[in-house]
């Protein structure tokens, strides 16, 4: 459909959905603020066509909008879907043959193809000529944001057997030796990181070669979850409606049609730091030591674009690469996850922090804990999903088991929260897994990429109507105050600043060392802050915990700013599932332990405040906002 990035572009433009900025922009914030701006009001894709201290064009926004994401791929997501539902499950073509009949003929008419002369060497240039564009003010340097990170494992000369993935890429900053070296972040766990098992073993240096632009199906294979057999050059080639392109430099694989390829070689051992960036789930993520690679080629194709997104608290542009995996594989969800109808990863809330399930009940139907049914098999699929790939960095996920509303749809968040605190038990409800894993990128866990897990599984009928009525004889203790309902049953408490973290986080300046061992984690401020909840927990509020429950409040936030909770719905997601971790900060009124299993007679209490060793949150710079603000009175940001 599109042979390059520059030609999608004039689609775009013909079709209304692109604005053109000739002023001069600084990559250095200006730009990242214009697209957050734009994006905001769910405007086009933007060209800046002069880029200070740069002599190439880039563009951002171009997934701005779920409507501009089906535009560019109307013409090929119908075909790839059938190929990606038949890959996983090949008994579907049986089935039904009519409606895969042409799945085989796409996906072998997307193989990737050799060019001898490609448009990729056109010309050369360096990196400190690249627009290099920093998003966030405490960023470590420029990042490609929107790289295509081709690997190939050891021996290997065919373009089937490579890697792509999207691992952001460090250009500037640290120790880095400019125009030399630049840095990787990538866990040994990603389709790379084996590959860099691999060479460890081997005597051949470790090639890299890292794609940026081209179609814009490119950068979304460099994302989308496979699979197994299925190459990113396939499926490429299928989003795109025409082969992947891809040429030779000696020992690196190019791709024919990207705009700019950087060729280099990772090193096997020693890392560099890495880091700060403003990242996904609306904090910084740390300087941390990872991969570095020494930098041999930057090639661009003539008249090529830097193509760039900008992220930070979700919903941001990268959110439509979710919206467009699940347009592709939501079929696939029961065939992946027996029994489980739906998945939603909550964007709002970072992804991985936060899933809700719908699964369903088919476990001795006749069995009843009373006049309720008890959760039992929701609870294994549960487990299957925090299980499985990428699902396995979830740190919440709760499950409803569908039987109970044949209406229930998890993508509406009040509506299921609603129907779980209608009818959770506290009691029993809740199960917990410690000293696990979560996403390296969340920091409120017990160490870097370390935390636990909670599985939240409801099932049976309307227990309780929820309120949004506050106790008359509520007493809250003191050092806490400010109660605002968020939505029915939801109930936000502002609480005690904990020592040692600001209470706003967008105005951290310093970047603390994060939770690295169990020495920090006993500080003045984590002890204060337990010291804190087992007051509220064991106070006399007015009320006894099974009164309260059962008079409609059902779960308590306890955070540093509950107007700001109760204000919006994605508020109130994001704050309190980025800043907990569940062994940590789920506690709830009338808490018991019993033969290891903990539960509670009354509401659960959830911390969500701010801790010392948490991640700063994302805040633009006030100068910059100040000169956008300039252009944009000026009538230069359209």
């Amino acid at each position: 459909m599109y042979s390059s990035l520059r030609q999608a572009a004039r689609d775009l433009e013909n079709a209304g959905q692109l604005l053109r900025i000739s002023a001069e922009v600084d990559p250095d914030l200006e730009m990242a603020e214009i697209h957050r701006r734009i994006f905001a009001k769910g405007g086009p894709a933007i060209l800046f066509e002069n880029v200070k201290g740069s002599p190439f064009q880039a563009m951002s926004n171009l997934y701005g909008t779920k409507e501009r994401t089906d535009f560019l791929f109307r013409k090929t997501l119908p075909k790839v879907k059938k190929v990606v539902e038949l890959k996983a499950d090949p008994a579907n073509f049986a089935k039904a043959p009519l409606r895969y009949a042409g799945a085989p003929f796409t996906a072998l008419s997307a193989l990737p193809r050799k060019h001898l002369n490609p448009a990729i060497k056109y010309g050369q240039t360096t990196i400190d000529q690249l627009p290099l564009v920093k998003s966030w003010p405490q960023d470590g340097g420029a990042f490609v944001t929107l790289p295509q990170v081709m690997t190939l494992p050891p021996g290997s000369r065919k373009p089937m057997q490579s890697n792509i993935g999207m691992y952001r890429i460090q250009l500037t900053g640290n120790d880095y030796v400019t125009n030399k070296e630049i840095g990787l972040h990538y866990q040994l766990h990603r389709g790379i990181g084996v590959h860099h098992t691999e060479y460890l073993k081997s005597d051949e240096p470790f090639r890299c070669s890292i794609f940026v632009g081209g179609p814009p199906s490119h950068a979304f294979c460099a994302i989308m979850p496979l699979p197994e057999g299925l190459s990113e050059m396939t499926f490429a080639g299928m989003l795109a409606g025409r082969r992947f392109g891809y040429t030779w430099d000696r020992d690196w694989l190019l791709s024919a049609d990207a705009d700019f390829v950087i060729t280099g070689t990772i090193r096997k051992n020693g890392m560099m730091p890495e880091g700060p960036f403003g990242d996904h789930l609306g904090y910084y993520s740390l300087q941390h030591p990872f991969p570095v690679m020494d930098v041999e080629t930057v090639w661009h194709r003539k008249d090529p674009i830097w193509h760039f997104t900008v992220v930070g608290r979700p919903p941001a542009e990268d959110s439509q690469f979710g919206y467009l995996i699940h347009q592709i594989v939501k079929d696939l969800t029961p065939g992946e996850f027996p029994g489980i109808k739906q998945v939603n990863a909550v964007d709002e809330a970072g992804v991985h922090p936060l899933l809700l399930a719908i699964g369903s009940e088919r476990y001795m139907p006749f069995r009843e804990d009373g006049q309720m049914l008890v959760p039992e098999e929701i609870i294994t699929q549960a487990n299957r999903i925090i299980g499985s790939g990428q699902t396995s960095l979830a740190k919440y996920c709760i499950i409803a088991a569908g039987e109970d509303d044949p209406a229930l749809d998890a993508d509406d968040q009040p509506a299921f929260f609603q129907h779980v605190l209608e009818r959770f038990d506290p009691t029993r409800d809740l199960h917990f897994q410690t000293k696990t894993t979560i996403d390296t990128l969340d920091y409120s866990g017990s160490g870097w990429n370390g935390g636990s897990k909670l599985i939240w599984a409801v099932r049976g009928e309307k227990r309780r109507e929820l309120t949004t009525d506050l106790p008359a004889n509520l007493a809250l203790p003191a050092g806490f105050s400010d109660p605002h309902f968020v939505a029915p049953g939801i109930l936000a408490v502002k609480g005690p600043a904990v020592p040692g973290a600001d209470p706003d986080p967008a105005r951290l300046i310093a970047f603390p060392a994060g939770p690295s061992d169990k020495t920090q984690l006993d500080s003045a401020g984590a002890n204060q802050a337990l010291k804190d909840v087992e007051r509220f927990t064991t106070a006399d509020l007015g009320a006894d915990a099974g009164a309260m429950l059962e008079n409609g409040i059902a779960m308590i936030v306890i955070c540093d700013d509950s107007a700001f909770l109760a204000e919006d719905f994605s508020n109130f997601v994001w704050a309190t599932f980025t800043r907990s971790n569940p062994s940590h900060d789920v506690h709830g009124l009338g808490a018991f332990t019993e033969h290891k299993h903990w539960g509670c007679a009354g509401p659960l209490v959830i911390d969500a405040r701010v801790k010392p060793w948490h991640a700063p949150g994302l805040v633009e710079d006030a100068q910059v906002s100040g000169r956008v603000d300039q252009l944009s009175e000026k009538g230069l940001l359209g």
